[in-house]
């Protein structure tokens, strides 16, 4: 008996087996129609190999098909080869080269979630939702993400021309940026006019720990209030986002749940007393680059009118993934449950509306980036702010200075 037909007995004592264990449950039309679908696969298997004018490699076509299935999932499921899973651990443990930006896929194309401050693409002023349809003149459309993030990568000192449409430009824009080694200060704090300032870039390791730092400092000086800024923050790691909202939450307040297909739910709580007193009032800035552990915090704090809402619609990513390791040194990378607000709303691809939309424009952008820029080049270093040329952080800064009637949520 040839390897194939081996391989076609073994495959679909498999499917029956699967189809058989899987489903007690699911019978009749279902099961058919399942099993249908899975011996089309071995069909058209069977008929690549034995018809293909060329080699046909079945590890290669195993690889493509396992890629294409998670491809069609959502824009944050994958495929890793075991080259590009070995990279993927890698980049997770240690320092990397790149460009600093956070990437998701939409309609088949890489678009920006958030640049991360302080990087060379925020320097370059790289945006939210500019879509990537090249990387050095190859084409993104049959790119899968880590392709994407593979080719942007790369040594520190090289460099990679990055092609972008975005939103209201009549052409594309070609941005050369310098690569990189990627170490984000996540949290930066400052004054201005009375009121403490904390910006958040991402949620690493430990940020939940300086912003509780930031605060302290912050409350020493005596402001009126706090603003945080969640701004073009991309997320990071779910504790941290527990960590920072207990900051602000009473202790016990429910945070976030998440939910799996099968109604599995797991609650996370604030689980101390908060650094900042009740009666000082917090307001957050977020836009449409504040994606995942960002929403997590911000939707706890407006569920919980513990802070006010300013800017505009969050990204609305609220689906969780796990790694999955293959026995070959492959792997998938699933999304296997959604995460939920205190008062159970589901934000995912909808985002979170701000309590006070407060719009920038492209111009207003423009500018708001331009000073900041100018500044770094006379040498200012630390936090930069311009609130007359940005409109979202004067809001936030007059709601506070007004008091209580400005100030609509108190207490936790």
């Amino acid at each position: 008996m040839s390897r194939f037909k081996l391989f076609g007995l073994f495959f679909a004592t498999f499917v029956v087996g699967f189809l058989l264990g899987s489903a007690g449950a699911s019978q009749g039309s279902k099961q058919e129609d399942e099993y249908k679908y899975f011996r089309m696969f071995t069909d058209v298997f069977r008929t690549v190999k034995e018809n293909y004018v060329g080699e046909v490699n079945t590890k290669e076509l195993i690889y493509g098909a396992l890629n294409g299935m998670l491809k069609s999932l959502d824009p944050f499921s994958a495929f890793f080869t075991p080259e590009q899973y070995k990279e993927f651990r890698q980049e997770t443990e240690g320092e990397f080269g790149g460009v600093g930006i956070e990437i998701g896929m939409d309609k088949g194309r890489p678009i920006v979630i958030s640049p991360i401050e302080g990087t060379p693409a925020y320097r370059a002023g790289i945006r939210s939702g500019d879509t990537i349809i090249e990387i050095d003149g190859e084409d993104t459309s049959n790119m899968n993400l880590m392709d994407v993030v593979k080719k942007i990568r790369g040594k520190p000192g090289t460099k990679v021309i990055l092609t972008i449409m975005r939103k209201g430009a009549d052409k594309p824009i070609k941005v050369e940026l310098e690569r990189a080694v990627i170490k984000v200060e996540s949290v930066k704090w400052t004054k201005v006019e009375e009121v403490g300032y904390i910006r958040l870039s991402q949620f690493t390791e430990g940020a939940g720990r300086d912003v509780e730092k930031a605060v302290r400092n912050l409350m020493s000086q005596g402001v009126k209030g706090i603003v945080l800024d969640l701004r073009n923050d991309p997320g990071g790691l779910l504790t941290e986002a527990i960590n920072v909202s207990e900051v602000f939450l009473k202790e016990g307040k429910l945070v976030v749940y998440t939910k799996t297909k099968n109604g599995e739910v797991t609650r996370y709580f604030s689980r101390k007393k908060p650094m900042l007193p009740e009666n000082v009032p917090l307001v957050v800035l977020m836009n449409k680059g504040s994606a995942s552990a960002s929403e997590i915090v911000a939707g706890a704090l407006q569920d919980h009118k513990r802070a006010i809402l300013v800017g505009e619609k969050s990204f609305g990513k609220a689906s969780v993934q796990n790694i999955i390791p293959l026995e070959d040194g492959s792997a998938i990378k699933l999304t296997v449950a959604y995460y939920y607000t205190p008062l159970g709303r589901l934000i995912d691809k909808k985002g979170i509306q701000p309590d006070v939309e407060v719009k920038v424009s492209e111009e207003q952008e423009e500018k708001l980036q331009e000073a900041i820029r100018q500044k770094r080049l006379q040498g200012a270093t630390g936090v930069i702010l311009e609130p007359e040329l940005d409109p979202q952080l004067r809001k936030a800064i007059e709601i506070i200075k007004s008091g209580p009637k400005g100030y609509a949520h108190t207490g936790g």
